[in-house]
């Protein structure tokens, strides 16, 4: 009886003593084998190889590849591991060959380890080579056989062998070593990579070349023999040389690279851009930095994105520049003041609400509201300009104007709603020099804001007539990231399709730089939707274009917001873009939505919607909002007598002889500046003498425009400076009288401007012309 429960006894500790050991085997492998640092890797949307940022521990170490080149795969197999595929982690003949020949040479010369074996003893970095070493080595071996396929072990090798210096990896291997994806290596290459890891402290490429070569001639003419290439294979294979030393890894978007690193260190990503472009654009880049520089202009941003995926196509962070100028900045992402690059918006928006027809005419006159005095580019004035010409020519002044009629808070508002996220601050922050750029943005903003009115004439048009709540998302540089437009509705998502084809039709009128002046005339052209910017002090310039595919949007300037004469955005940013757009495939134009748009009939002078008075009628597509825009307010019904030389009314004329016009009047002071470029304009006649004139308006300062207070700064003669006064007045060759305060001093005909030096203090300026009608302006002069 006490044998029996001895028997028990030991056949219950033996079978605890197995399931112990079954459950340390089991439990003996970690779930992760290799937890080293890896690099950041950035592949193109067909998975070449873009740039790498070096692992945190300094090693070149690629995350594992999802395949094994099959040149590769064969020759370490038949260098390494010939019965891979047979063994379940060890291979006992291997290791009794070693064991034999280390006893016969006194110390370790051969391990018999496998390739499993060799994964297993590369997780364990830093263990002695003993057998007690290698034993567990063949005991986790086996684990590992169980745990993953005979592949994914290859992988494994593959991914972490050490190939010299700081190169881990076949992948890191194959760009250092032979500047090509490892899939593209020769046999020759392939075998050369093979048996590096053999000795990779003793023979890498650059030093024991001998050594090196005999190997991976012994390794072609095993795989020769064992007829996994042919003779002529073979032949050409060993005349191959040898690489004599490390290739640089592409860097071909490293700012791109930058901007991945932060989210997503130590992977492999795949992104959406297209090498082939990229590679074009960096030329592109490069050629026109090489140009900038030479004044002073270091730094250039390019985005290119695809308008209907949203995808980045090219993502040049900044020029090939130096550390002295910021080469590392992604200027992309950088708030700048915007110049004129948010006027589009704008416009836009005051067609959507209906403020106006396309080419209503705007007022660009000399103008001052409170303290704030915009001015033009060119310093000059049209008087009076359709909206759409004041966009096409980036005029400030019309642009001021516009604003605030539509309104500050109200523009600000639909400028959040574009999700232009640098813009923080309320309206009042920034004035009615939102418009012309004092407000910041960024590139990466600007160029989503483009490519989203771009998609929303497309998806009307796909949509037979809808929008998508989402339009205006965010891009993605991710492949395997879709873009969410959101639900098809009949809600649009900021602005109308007819708005925004309206607002293109006028961009796609922009003067065009140099060499690009007669695009319209070549068959090969591309019709592009583009505008400009250029900030206060010539700090930024800017160029951001689209088609129906593509948006393109340029940053030049340099980092450190220095400014620089010449850094105006037609000049500098927009060669680039062009130059961008002719590496890209040809867009057809938008088509046009017309289900958005009315045709109605429009004054050919104003812009406005004709009134019944109106003597030119152009019958033309407008968006629907602008059905509510008032009638031409500029037509008006004017009487003369039978010569009609002069303006009569009742008071000196019989009725049954006058005639009646319409007549396009402008008021004073826009037409003053109207006629100059316009000669075809007509002033009102002059009245009849002894008529009693009946117009309300008939003239306006020039200068000054309202109540200011006016420095005279004086000359080198210490004499202080005259004040000049000017006006405009509707009737020509009228007499005008000038009175400072009470005191007459002065009359003028034709040309109304007066010259004096009033006395420090507050004064009031009164004018009257021979009819009897009278203007005054206060003005205060300071010492």
């Amino acid at each position: 009886m006490k044998n029996i429960i001895s028997l028990i006894r030991t056949h219950k500790i033996k079978s605890i003593c197995i399931v112990i050991l079954l459950i340390w085997y089991y439990f003996s492998l970690p779930k992760q084998l290799f937890s080293e640092p890896t690099s950041t890797v950035i592949e193109s949307k067909d998975g070449q190889l873009l740039g790498a940022q070096i692992a945190n521990d300094g090693q070149w170490r690629f995350p594992s590849s999802d395949s094994i080149p099959s040149k590769f795969s064969a020759s370490i197999i038949a260098f390494e591991d010939a019965y891979f595929y047979k063994h379940p982690g060890f291979n006992p003949i291997s290791i009794a060959k070693a064991f034999w020949q280390n006893i016969r040479a006194g110390g370790i010369e051969r391990g018999g380890s496998t390739l499993t074996q060799q994964v297993i003893r590369l997780s364990r970095k830093g263990q002695p080579r003993t057998y007690f070493e290698k034993l567990i080595e063949i005991i986790l071996a086996t684990r590992l056989e169980f745990r993953h396929r005979k592949d994914k072990i290859l992988k494994l090798y593959a991914a972490n062998a050490p190939f010299g210096g700081n190169v881990v990896g076949l992948d890191v291997a194959a760009w250092r070593y032979f500047g090509r994806n490892p899939h593209d290596l020769s046999w020759a290459e392939s075998a050369t990579l093979a048996v590096l890891p053999n000795a990779p402290s003793l023979i890498y490429p650059g030093k024991n070349q001998q050594r090196l070569l005999e190997k991976r001639n012994r390794l072609l003419k095993k795989l020769f023999e064992e007829e996994t290439i042919d003779q002529l294979t073979y032949e050409l294979a060993i005349q191959e040389s040898l690489p004599q030393k490390p290739f640089p890894l592409p860097q071909i978007a490293p700012h791109l690279l930058q901007k991945v690193n932060k989210e997503y260190v130590g992977k492999r990503v795949k992104t959406t851009v297209d090498k082939a472009l990229q590679q074009r654009v960096n030329i592109v880049v490069k050629n026109n930095y090489n140009i900038l520089k030479q004044n002073q202009i270091y730094n250039i941003g390019v985005l290119v994105l695809d308008v209907k995926t949203r995808k980045v196509l090219a993502y040049v962070g900044n020029s090939p520049t130096d550390n002295e100028h910021q080469k590392d900045v992604d200027v992309i992402d950088k708030p700048r003041s915007t110049g004129s690059i948010l006027k589009p918006f704008l416009y836009a928006a005051m067609l959507d609400a209906g403020e106006i027809l396309p080419n209503t005419l705007v007022a660009d006159v000399p103008t001052q509201i409170a303290s704030y005095n915009p001015k033009n580019f060119n310093l000059e004035y049209d008087g009076a300009v359709p909206a759409s010409r004041a966009l096409s020519r980036s005029l400030n002044v019309p642009s001021v104007r516009m604003l605030q009629q539509f309104g500050l808070d109200r523009f600000h508002h639909y400028v959040k709603e574009l999700g232009l996220t640098d813009i923080k601050y309320n309206a009042n922050h920034y004035g009615l020099s939102l418009i012309l750029g004092g407000a910041e943005s960024n590139l990466w903003d600007l160029c989503k804001s483009y490519a989203a009115m771009s998609s929303t004439i497309n998806h009307y048009e796909e949509t037979s007539g809808k929008y998508y709540t989402n339009e205006f998302v965010s891009p993605t540089f991710l492949s395997d990231f879709k873009v969410d437009f959101g639900k098809i509705s009949t809600e649009k998502p900021i602005f109308d399709a007819g708005s925004i084809y309206m607002t293109y039709q006028s961009l796609k009128e922009v003067n065009r730089p140099q060499g690009e002046e007669n695009w319209e005339f070549f068959d090969s052209s591309k019709e592009i939707a583009w505008k400009t910017g250029t900030s206060f002090g010539y700090r930024d310039a800017w160029a951001i274009g689209s088609t129906k595919d593509y948006v393109v949007g340029v940053w030049v300037g340099n980092a450190d917001g220095e400014g620089r004469p010449g850094l105006v955005g037609v000049s500098t940013a927009a060669p680039i873009l062009f130059e961008v757009f002719d590496v890209l495939p040809k867009s057809k134009w938008f088509t046009t939505p017309f289900d958005e748009l009315e045709k109605i009939p429009v004054c050919s002078k104003s812009g406005y919607r004709a009134s019944e008075i109106c003597e030119q009628v152009d019958s033309v597509f407008v968006q629907r909002a602008g059905l509510k825009t008032k009638a031409c307010p500029y037509h008006k019904w004017i009487h003369l007598d039978e010569s009609e030389q002069y303006q009569v009314n009742s008071s000196c004329y019989p009725i049954n002889k006058m005639k009646h016009t319409s007549w396009f009047v402008l008021p004073p002071l826009e037409a003053f500046y109207y006629q100059r470029k316009n000669p075809s304009y007509k002033n009102l006649p002059s009245f009849l003498p002894n008529c009693l004139s009946s117009d309300k308006v008939v003239m306006d300062f020039i200068y000054p425009k309202e109540s200011v207070k006016v420095f005279l700064p004086k000359d080198f003669d210490e004499n202080t400076n005259q004040l000049v006064f000017k006006l405009a007045h509707n009737i020509p060759n009228i007499k005008i009288f000038w009175y400072l305060d009470k005191d007459y001093i002065g009359t003028t005909q034709t040309f109304h401007e007066l010259v004096f030096s009033p006395k420090p203090g507050k004064h009031v300026v009164t004018v009257v012309d021979e009819l009897g009608n009278e203007i005054k302006r206060l003005i205060e002069i300071t010492e």
